[in-house]
């Protein structure tokens, strides 16, 4: 999907009209200050000051903000609050937010508006408060809703069904009630999205997840427990064999699948660098692949939209997000995928070419003819930088504890430390000035360190780099008093891979996040620098400027519209296997133990098959039946 066709469709869903028809929530953030607490007169207890607090549409209600933000042009809200002050909230964000709530209907008794309160202290959420459970719908109100639904369903494109409780709107009365609409009206796209009931209204489009899936097919998994893609096949092919209509079932993080007459499709997760709150994550999903489907596209460019949108909103913290067109089409720009998560997670699954180390992930369909080959440096090529990341690390620990480092108890500094190390691995192979301004990121997440106290960057980086350098610089001496030899510091059998490529006259580009200058010199004292010619690319310090992606377009500019075939990609991090992936180049990941010089690191090869590596080598000490493979 170019950004041209993207417009197109964004452009086309501004103009349908969508019901939703379910169970509104919403949820209520009360952020507690402890520094105003007094002791109660009546209960002799500590209070809980709400220095502030903020409400924000759920359930029904999200899927709907979300239509609202993606500016479909009418949502009609079809639904039942109670007469506390939650529902007059409800229909104040819903006014405010541009959702018709003319069909949301008060009973005045036996129903409270269903709410979520969530007390936070210091951004850790206490106990909920939920209001509505006891609630049992009127069986006139239920008609009501259905009259309504009837008179208003010839004026929309879709109408999307949402059951998010047990104590919501549909009732044994109700369900049978809308189950009739909806054979009523065969030439309507009727969407389902529902907890406890999918099984029940035939003749709709359904969104489950895939525990839901495995559920309706007679299988209880837990929300937690993994579900293999052969399985999600198996439960979609029964299912629509049941059902006789298309269907969605997504797979957090590992994308989803769509079934139709057309076949199975599926649809990539994508990778998210920083931390996400998948709360209502299902909601904006549900959200993007309706009104695609309500513009005329298919269940394949449906799941796409929905995978972006709930994209966007899983990085909004402390909030139901939402996503709004331009948010979509920065997130779907360039996205990054997650590729292949079963065998990446499961080593057992490796196939292997015939006598050798080298794991096969996608089998090259034509004889390459290579004319470029990009190297990532640190971990491909050379070790000189082995063990960076345990400086980064207790450096970043340190700039999140800040004056607290001495005095944090252990809860706090093993959960700082868990953070810190998840954030290096999904940043592997980005420049150091991106990784800082992601620590940044991660002292505001903590808010220990006051604002003022804050450094940028460039500040942090040269505090890292300075620990960094003092490593590299005690080993170049040791190379320099010949108590190292180049083997000891590059990867096994890189050397003469690196020759093969320059004598059979493929251009070399050395590739790395790491400051130009000290990837120059450090190319150069360990004696390979004049294999590059030149083409020797790093960091520039500026955080906008990633520097792997630059030199990939620089190729692909310089060879034409296509890299398939002529342009092969090493690299131990995932941001340049990402980088050639999205250009149909080959990519090699180097799943490198750094410590050794050979051998797989199997965290490593996770990473890099996820980032849509063809091929995996631990190092290159098989690297002539790498260059046979290559056709080299």
């Amino acid at each position: 999907m170019n950004k041209e066709q993207l417009k197109k469709i964004l452009n086309d869903i501004s103009s349908v009209k969508i019901i939703v028809i379910g169970d509104f929530c919403l949820d209520a953030y009360w952020f507690i200050d402890e520094t105003m607490s007094e002791i109660s007169i009546e209960t002799n207890e500590v209070t809980r000051p709400v220095r502030r607090q903020r409400y924000s549409l759920g359930g029904a209600g999200n899927v709907a903000n979300n239509l609202a933000s993606m500016r479909v042009k009418e949502i009609r809200a079809f639904g039942v609050i109670g007469t506390d002050p939650f529902g007059a909230e409800m229909v104040k964000i819903m006014n405010d937010t541009g959702i018709g709530t003319s069909n949301m209907l008060v009973q005045k008794n036996d129903w409270y508006t269903h709410t979520y309160a969530k007390p936070y202290i210091e951004n850790k959420e206490l106990n909920r408060v939920d209001f509505g459970n006891f609630n049992q719908l009127a069986n006139e109100t239920a008609d009501t809703l259905i009259s309504n639904l009837i008179n208003e369903i010839a004026k929309v494109d879709i109408i999307l069904i949402n059951q998010q409780v047990p104590s919501g709107i549909h009732t044994v009365y109700f369900k049978k009630r809308l189950l009739e609409v909806v054979h009523r009206f065969p030439e309507k796209i009727f969407m389902v999205d529902s907890r406890n009931f999918n099984d029940y209204y035939t003749g709709t489009i359904r969104k489950m997840n895939e525990a839901e899936a495995a559920r309706l097919c007679g299988f209880n998994r837990k929300p937690e427990e993994t579900v293999t893609y052969s399985e999600v096949v198996s439960f979609a092919d029964k299912l629509y064999e049941r059902f006789g209509k298309p269907l969605f079932i997504t797979r957090g993080s590992r994308g989803s699948l769509t079934i139709d007459r057309s076949g199975i499709s599926v649809c990539p997760g994508l990778m998210i660098l920083s931390k996400v709150d998948t709360v209502g994550a299902g909601d904006s999903y549900l959200a993007g692949a309706a009104s695609a489907l309500a513009a005329g596209y298919s269940m394949e460019i449906a799941s796409k939209i929905g995978t972006f949108v709930a994209g966007v909103t899983v990085q909004k913290l402390f909030q139901t997000g939402t996503a709004t067109p331009e948010e979509i089409s920065d997130l779907a720009e360039e996205p990054d995928f997650i590729y292949s998560p079963e065998l990446a997670e499961d080593v057992r699954k490796a196939e292997y070419l015939p006598d050798s180390e080298i794991e096969i992930i996608n089998k090259l369909t034509a004889k390459p003819h290579i004319t470029h080959a990009i190297f990532d440096h640190d971990g491909t090529i050379s070790t000189l930088r082995e063990g960076w990341e345990l400086i980064m690390a207790p450096m970043m620990i340190k700039a999140i504890l800040g004056d607290k480092f001495h005095e944090a108890d252990e809860l706090l500094y093993k959960k700082v430390q868990s953070r810190v190390d998840e954030f290096i691995d999904k940043t592997t192979g980005i420049q150091t000035l991106a990784q800082m301004k992601g620590l940044i990121g991660l002292i505001r997440e903590f808010g220990i360190v006051k604002e003022e106290n804050l450094l940028d960057e460039s500040g942090y980086k040269q505090i890292y780099n300075l620990e960094l350098l003092g490593m590299v610089n005690e080993r170049v001496k040791k190379y320099e008093r010949k108590e190292l030899s180049v083997d000891d510091l590059t990867l096994k059998g890189a050397l003469p891979l690196l020759k093969k490529f320059y004598e059979a006259g493929v251009k070399l580009y050395l590739a790395s996040g790491t400051d130009v200058e000290d990837v120059k010199r450090e190319a150069s004292i360990l004696g390979y620098d004049h294999l590059f010619e030149n083409r020797i690319y790093g960091s520039v310090g500026d955080i906008n400027k990633e520097v792997k992606k630059i030199v990939l377009d620089r190729i692909l500019d310089s060879i034409g519209e296509s890299a398939s075939g002529n342009v092969v990609t090493f690299g131990d991090g995932p941001v340049e296997i990402r980088e050639t992936q999205k250009r149909g180049g080959i990519t090699i990941g180097v799943a490198s133990n750094e410590l050794k010089r050979f051998g797989l690191n199997e965290k490593k090869r996770t990473r890099l098959i996820k980032a849509g590596a063809d091929i995996i080598v631990p190092d290159f000490s098989r690297y002539l039946q790498l260059l046979k493979l290559l056709n080299i």
